[in-house]
């Protein structure tokens, strides 16, 4: 007669995160690299513009404007930027801290891959990717790498 199956232990069991733990955690981070793409070009135009309006992120984000709308009452919400219908959108204290850690994070992955010798153009797309991704640890490393 054939042993019988041992028992399948669920990963939560084991110490290592489940399955929905794995997607939970990915929809946040996509959440949160959403967010951070916003608040970095909400800040950009501002700093040129002297504000940012639906269509100006459209066109800088290659989306909608619906997109952009149903992005921006996220950020509210989330007590990141003060909007009002069909006027221009601000950053609020929070929003402008995450958009310069964003930006300082961007331009240490774009530092950091042309120390490697990765070309400019590379470097600033490859960074749009791994500058949401990467840990404080990878981060902090990358800086030691670079000598700040």
């Amino acid at each position: 007669m054939p042993s019988p199956r041992p028992a399948r232990r669920s990963a939560s069991r084991k110490g290592l995160p489940s399955p929905a733990d794995g997607l939970r955690s990915t929809r946040e981070a996509h959440a949160r690299e959403t967010a951070e793409d916003y608040v970095e070009a909400i800040a950009e135009l501002t700093d040129a513009m002297g504000e940012a309006r639906v269509t100006d992120l459209a066109r800088r984000l290659g989306v909608t404007h619906v997109t952009v709308n149903h992005t921006v009452a996220r950020l509210r919400r989330a007590g990141y930027v003060v909007a009002r219908p069909y006027r221009a959108i601000f950053l609020t204290e929070s929003g402008k801290k995450l958009a310069a850690e964003s930006k300082q994070r961007h331009e240490t992955v774009v530092e950091f891959l042309r120390s490697i010798g990765v070309p400019e153009a590379a470097a600033q797309r490859d960074a749009e990717g791994l500058e949401h991704h990467v840990s404080p640890e990878t981060l902090a490393a990358f800086g030691r790498h670079l000598g700040k």
